[in-house]
């Protein structure tokens, strides 16, 4: 890239408070063309302003309305069991979807205002005396707001995650545009990681005790450094040299606390890590950025940059749950504080790759989310919030239960098949529920097709065979059991035996021999019927939807195994080297 010798002047900054007064030979620094103060932004979220995309939700709110009337309508009533299940699944669902088309639609919100763009545009402002080249490292460039010179911190937690990992994370903190401290916050206690650290630069912290979990390491962390802003990134984000150049000028406005940016995952590389990355596409892409409207964007626990004065206005990190994240924001938005949230990709890392990973992941999440509902309910009046962010609150509090909801929906067909019990009026034909349904679920498939490109069947599987999970969370929400922390992301098999991922789905397998059991009565009793009945055409699906699943099992604990053999020959291999060469001096 092509870069003028005026750009590539660089100049010692000015340490005043007072604002800098314009001068013919001020220069800027040399930003990638992309990048520069002031240079047009990328439209990251145009598809949220769509008119296509708003027809749409419009579209698939009146068709969970009239799903709704037509459930409730008392002339479709069938037996009490069955349809009392059906109405307790679906108000779920449908509350949930009615919640989230209302905040899609208010995803057009931009919160970068004049004051954003102002201050961005003075972020590496530099005076106009030119004094030395001292600064040609972008991470040495001085970050102002209101013309005064700021601090800031770069955390990133470990817990045990492999070396290359954090070397990766590590590298690129490194690299971002801007002065700051890097830090790495080892809970996993490393030595290797503690050289890794040194040898790259970066300032290191271990902790006697690994009390209070990631929001303990950081709460341990800020009594060190001292920054006034700090940035959270996991261990395996890798962040882009823009993250403060893109988030820093929203805190022009002293009220804001955070800045939050989106998990973006560079390993949808299984049915596994894609189904667990796009089923949060949707929230990131829309829910998130909507939520702006109602300063209700929570922090999702990396990629994240903080006011230190705000965390210590609330007394630190939340650490009395896992969810420290999600609660953090609670306890911020309570005390009047505001967040922002820009959809704009600033990191990218890791979802889960096997199945142990994607349960432990979504237990922890939907565990603490039940907390939330349980503890702190949004909606009690003792609650500083608005209206808004009550709903926006309880809407994440209560988002796990659509997970159970298909656990009931899945019990409805054996009702019918061994004891005839029906949750709708029979006269009801195959039409007219196709219709209402397709109302419902068909345009909610619409909306993935429009915000994701194509409708992604690993979704559908993980959402419809996960049940067991939240509900277990559920309980440990309810019973107070303590949630263990783990990695997330990619599989790191090592030499111990690998875990098989039967082991944490024995659920499902058992759900699945039910429904093949009760898909087999199913087609003896209906034996010679000119057509197949609903109840059995959905036990037949649910029955195929977690066969894909204990599939997928299947090829994922061959692929272990297949990945410990290769290493084990590979390390027999290096030892008998190491012996040869040995005898050999």
């Amino acid at each position: 890239m092509a870069v003028s010798e005026f750009d590539r002047l660089i100049v010692t900054p000015r340490r005043s408070d007072h604002v800098r007064p314009a001068h013919p030979l001020r220069a800027r620094r040399a930003l990638p063309d992309d990048a520069r103060p002031g240079a047009p932004e990328k439209d990251e979220n145009h598809t949220s302003r769509s008119p296509s995309l708003m027809m749409i939700v419009l579209l698939a709110t009146l068709g969970v309305v009239a799903y709704s009337f037509f459930l409730l309508n008392p002339a479709n009533r069938g037996d009490f069991l069955p349809y009392s299940m059906v109405i307790v699944a679906e108000t779920v669902l449908v509350a949930q979807a009615l919640l989230a088309m209302w905040t899609i639609l208010s995803s057009s919100h931009d919160p970068r205002g004049f004051a954003y763009h102002h201050a961005r545009d003075r972020l590496h402002d530099v005076p106009e005396i030119i004094r030395d080249r001292t600064e040609d490292d972008p991470s040495r460039w001085a970050v102002y707001l209101h013309d005064k010179p700021v601090t800031i911190d770069v955390f990133i937690t470990t817990y045990g995650e492999d070396v290359a990992t954090i070397e990766r994370t590590v590298r690129a903190a490194l690299a971002i545009r801007g002065v700051h401290r890097t830090w790495v916050l080892d809970d996993g206690k490393s030595d290797e990681v503690r050289d890794l650290a040194a040898r790259l630069g970066a300032r290191y912290l271990r902790r006697l005790t690994n009390n209070g979990a990631k929001a303990g390491n950081v709460n341990y962390a800020l009594s060190i450094a001292k920054g006034d802003y700090f940035v959270i990134f996991d261990a395996d984000f890798v962040a882009k040299p823009e993250f403060l150049a893109e988030t820093v000028p929203f805190f022009v406005s002293d009220d804001v606390a955070f800045v939050q940016t989106p998990q973006t995952y560079g390993n949808l590389n299984n049915l596994i890590s894609r189904g667990a990355g796009y089923m949060q596409a949707v929230f990131y892409r829309f829910i998130q950025p909507g939520r702006n409207r109602f300063n209700a964007a929570f922090c999702v626990g990396t990629n994240v940059i903080f006011r230190r004065a705000a965390i210590d206005d609330i007394g630190g990190m939340h650490t009395d749950s896992k969810s420290e994240d999600v609660w953090t924001s609670l306890m911020l938005h309570e005390r009047g504080w505001t967040s922002v949230y820009i959809p704009t990709t600033l990191a990218v890392g890791d979802t889960p790759e096997t199945i142990e990973a994607y349960t432990k992941q979504q237990l922890r999440w939907a565990t603490g989310g039940f907390e939330i509902l349980l503890q702190h309910n949004p909606l009690s009046p003792r609650r500083r919030l608005t209206l808004d962010q009550r709903l926006q609150y309880t809407v994440t509090a209560t988002h796990y239960l659509a997970g159970i909801a298909p656990l009931i929906l899945l019990l409805v067909p054996p009702l019918q098949i061994y004891f005839d019990l029906t949750p709708m009026n029979l006269t009801i034909s195959w039409a007219t529920w196709l219709l209402y349904y397709a109302g419902f679920y068909a345009l909610q498939i619409a909306i993935a097709f429009f915000t994701l490109g194509s409708f992604r069947w690993e979704v559908l599987m993980l959402a419809a065979v996960s049940f067991p999970i939240y509900t277990r969370a559920l309980w440990n929400a309810i019973t107070g059991k303590e949630q263990s922390w783990h990695v997330t992301g990619r599989s790191s098999t090592g030499e111990a035996k690998v875990a098989s991922p039967f082991n944490f789905m024995i659920p499902q397998v058992l759900a699945f021999a039910f429904l093949a059991l009760t898909s087999l009565v199913g087609i003896w009793k209906g034996w010679g019927d000119a057509m197949p009945s609903l109840a059995l055409a959905w036990n037949l699906t649910n029955t195929l939807i977690l066969g894909a699943f204990i599939a997928t099992a299947f090829r994922e604990s061959a692929r272990l195994r297949h990945e410990v053999r290769s290493r084990r020959r590979r390390s027999l291999r290096q030892g008998a080297s190491t012996r040869i060469l040995g005898g050999v001096s």
